[in-house]
């Protein structure tokens, strides 16, 4: 598809709730912004989807062509991304699956779409199939309520905490070849822990702890050791980027050992952070509500979809 035929979709599909015309009529249709692999712009491209066995699916197949598409190769470098789904809007984790899961997968997608089948017989690449994971509140019950720029630290802290346990625990029940399709899996929850972590960090560094600086001397040397926790723990993940910059992970006991590590220095960050900030903060309202705020709310991926 062409872009300005791209943009002709996402304009209608945005202005009438999810429903479009012409070849997409009474189709399901979802909108993916993704983040490029190398200029890290947004890039939202219409796309086909199928509901199976309760996964929300998307297919690369790209008519056939030879290649990827683009926004499958963005999703490897940066899983996280954005689903807009009739009126609904939320942030999801692209997990491809692997090995007799996509299979399974596959087959399930062209039952309800048989198209797929036909490009599939085009190209001699195995069309990825690719899970878009709405990951649930930590609690399992409803987001806390967001009224100060305290709650919204929190809410970002306990985000990170969520992600780093579970790919911990995936990365130390994970024996290489079984089952195969984990490697994969294991690579993109990582990634998009070190996507949310970075997020988050720069938004502190460029935002609040400047205006906290500001507004708050006597946290100077509060703010020096955040800052200091703030460069080795961007060192920690920098070595974890580097070990998934494949798609399989050749060394799981090396990353098992970083994550563990990234464990260790990130608790003692986030403990000392609350500790110190959240008495500040919490007489900050959020969302702002004039100038005395001490600026844009501590970032991080929502941790329930939006």
């Amino acid at each position: 598809m062409s872009m300005s035929f791209n943009l002709h979709v996402i304009e209608e599909f945005r202005a009438n709730g999810g429903r479009v015309g012409g070849p997409f009529e009474g189709g399901d249709l979802l909108l993916l912004t993704t983040t490029g692999a190398r200029s890290g712009r947004p890039h939202t491209v219409p796309l086909g989807y199928v509901r199976a066995q309760g996964l929300l699916l998307v297919v690369a197949s790209a008519a056939g062509a030879p290649e990827h598409p683009q926004w499958y190769r963005n999703l490897l470098a940066h899983p996280v991304a954005r689903v807009e789904l009739g009126t609904d809007t939320f942030d999801t984790i692209a997990v491809p699956a692997e090995g007799t899961r996509r299979e399974r997968l596959f087959a399930a997608v062209v039952r309800q779409a048989p198209g797929y089948g036909d490009y599939q017989a085009l190209t001699e690449r195995e069309l990825p199939v690719v899970v878009l994971e709405r990951p649930e509140p930590p609690s399992g019950g409803p987001a806390p309520v967001v009224r100060s720029l305290a709650d919204k630290l929190l809410e970002a802290h306990t985000w990170l905490r969520a992600q780093l346990r579970h790919v911990r625990a995936e990365a130390h029940d994970h024996v290489p070849g079984r089952p195969a399709t984990l490697g994969l899996q294991l690579r993109q929850h990582c990634l998009a822990f070190c996507d949310g972590l970075s997020h988050h960090h720069t938004g502190e560094d460029a935002a609040i702890f400047p205006a906290l600086a500001r507004s708050h001397p006597e946290l100077a040397g509060v703010l020096a050791r955040l800052d200091e926790q703030h460069r080795e723990i961007g060192r920690i993940k920098e070595e974890l980027v580097a070990l998934l910059t494949g798609i399989e992970v050749t060394e799981p006991e090396r990353l098992r050992a970083e994550l563990d590590r990234m464990s260790a220095e990130l608790e003692a960050h986030l403990d000392f952070e609350e500790e110190h900030l959240l008495p500040v903060l919490a007489g900050i309202p959020f969302p702002p509500t004039g100038p005395s705020s001490a600026g844009p709310a501590p970032a991080g991926p929502a941790p329930t979809g939006r």
